[in-house]
């Protein structure tokens, strides 16, 4: 009896483990598709201006959840890519945002910064080893035993490393001062479709001169929002301004182009989803606001952008099916998460919120620490929401770093605009509440502060040093996530998903490992459940 029930016990096992493999077949080409700041509103608002071969390709065929959550706070392209590509938050992968600020030196530096490597097609020296973990495509390349062809594209440094990961055979952005595909040499692998492009007339840094941002369709079918005031015949020319022309060129429509033709070179050579193994296509795309707009929300310039990305994305699926086909191809799409307010009060409104200044801040401050520990500078910098203390000093005095801690946030959160304050000391060892459990998620032990400032909404960060303001918003962002091509049902889902819930689900479909710092639960209706 004893053995019968034990078969029985195993025979039900076997089914059900069997019945949760993913069924189809493997799709011999993965493309991601990651657009910092879009936003799912928009795109619903927009689209009946679409064609049907781009968005709402996508839209009606894929399958669609409505809305991704962060679990971290201060949502930015560095941090928010990585989380998607991991399945891991911040406090594991150890990017928080496109730069650090290193206590040792007072310096400010790019978070990917690496002496070991040298830039191609650049000066910087940057490689994707700040990234702790591991990534989906390098789980692919450990899996395909270095076989799977992998290849991230982006405007930034940060996104392409985040997107290609450790075992990319190339990782490019566009350069900020020469507008040429730029790669570190961290990466080996030589890519001459790149290499060629560079070298060409084609490359940007030849036609940017050329280069004039007008309305792809008449301006007034830009007419979304009543909230427009200026609907003009806008002329962005991004030869006038040699400094900043790359830069804004990339607030830009024609970003997503020069992402997109580089993704379409490689597609027409002819090699990616070609092989045994899945090959790896990762494209970054931008669709937040450009700065230069008169409106500087509700623009007819972000109403252009949506329209010039559905004609972007249409190009791109045209030429995934023409080249490997869509029914080899696995597609997803899947938003930042969050969208850089541009926000302007008019002049004769009262707000309840007012201005935070930080350097003041700073000041009131080291006067109180003075008072109790004595006339030092206690304070090396305030940098992100965050006060980095001199440690050296602090522990020469031998003063009770716990209690020094806990003294300035007892301080500071009695000023106004100021919500809460946490200790370094609380993030680590501090008893365990959601609230706290969201922020330690948004910080990696060695790179993170002595004090984190959570300041209340409505309030204006105002930097005197850099002319920099920001309006502090804690309301969320609805950014879809869709996935497309391989034996993908169409569906709609009305839930809110995990960005860490991507990794698994994407690796899941591909049989192998989940990045090894992906914890979530896979998305059961990737896989027709």
């Amino acid at each position: 009896m004893v053995r019968i029930l034990s078969s029985l016990v195993a025979f039900f096992s076997i089914t059900t483990l069997f019945a949760q493999m993913p069924s189809g077949e493997i799709p011999k080409l993965v493309v991601s598709i990651t657009i910092d700041q879009f936003r799912g509103d928009y795109l619903e608002m927009f689209r009946h201006k679409f064609g049907n071969r781009g968005f709402n390709r996508l839209l009606t065929n894929g399958l669609v959840y409505n809305n991704i959550y962060y679990d971290f706070p201060n949502l930015n392209k560095a941090s928010a890519i990585t989380t998607i590509f991991t399945g891991a938050n911040p406090s594991y992968h150890g990017i928080m945002a496109e730069n650090k600020y290193l206590v040792e030196s007072n310096l400010e530096i790019s978070t990917f910064f690496d002496d070991n490597y040298l830039g191609n097609f650049t000066t910087e020296k940057l490689s994707p080893l700040p990234i702790k973990v591991s990534t989906i495509a390098d789980e692919l390349k450990v899996a395909s035993a270095g076989q799977s062809d992998i290849l991230a594209f982006a405007p930034d440094a940060s996104q392409a490393f985040a997107s290609g990961g450790h075992a990319a055979s190339g990782a490019f952005w566009i350069e900020d001062v020469n507008g040429k595909w730029a790669t570190s040499t961290f990466y080996k692998a030589k890519q001459p479709v790149v290499d060629q492009h560079n070298r060409s007339t084609q490359s940007l840094s030849n036609t940017i001169g050329s280069i004039t941002w007008r309305p792809a369709i008449d301006v007034n079918r830009y007419d979304v929002f009543p909230y427009t005031r200026n609907k003009y015949n806008f002329q962005h020319y991004f030869g006038v301004d040699k400094k900043d022309n790359i830069r804004l060129f990339k607030q830009s429509p024609y970003v997503n182009k020069e992402v997109n033709d580089m993704a379409l070179r490689l597609l027409e050579a002819g090699s990616l989803g070609k092989r045994m193994n899945p090959d790896f296509l990762a494209l970054t795309f931008y669709a937040g606001n450009y700065e230069k707009a008169l409106d500087k929300n509700y623009s007819v310039e972000i109403q252009d952008t949506y329209y010039r990305l559905d004609q972007e994305m249409e190009r791109l699926l045209d030429a995934i099916d023409a080249s490997v086909g869509l029914k080899n191809t696995l597609i997803f799409v899947v938003s930042t998460g969050y969208f850089d307010e541009q926000e302007i009060i008019p002049e004769e409104m009262v707000t309840s919120g007012g201005d935070f200044y930080p350097d003041r801040s700073q000041a009131l401050l080291n006067m109180y620490l003075m008072a109790l520990y004595g006339r030092e500078q206690w304070i090396k910098k305030y940098y992100d929401r965050q006060f980095f203390f001199d440690r050296k000093l602090i522990e020469d005095k031998k003063i009770d770093l716990k209690e020094f801690q806990q003294k300035a946030a007892e301080f500071l959160v009695q000023s106004a605009g100021i919500q809460d304050v946490i200790t370094s000391y609380q993030m680590l060892h501090g008893a365990h509440n959601p609230d706290l459990q969201y922020y330690r998620n948004g910080i990696y032990k060695g790179v993170s502060a002595d004090l984190f400032l959570q300041l209340q909404p409505g309030w204006r960060i105002v930097d005197t040093q850099s002319d920099q303001n920001e309006r502090v918003r804690n309301n969320a962002v609805v950014a879809p996530v869709i996935f497309f091509g391989s034996d993908i049902k169409p569906q709609r889902v009305e839930r809110t998903i995990d960005a860490t819930e991507i990794a698994p689900s994407v690796a899941y479909r591909l049989r192998i490992r989940a990045p090894n710092a992906a914890k979530a639960k896979i998305l059961v209706e990737l896989f027709g459940k």
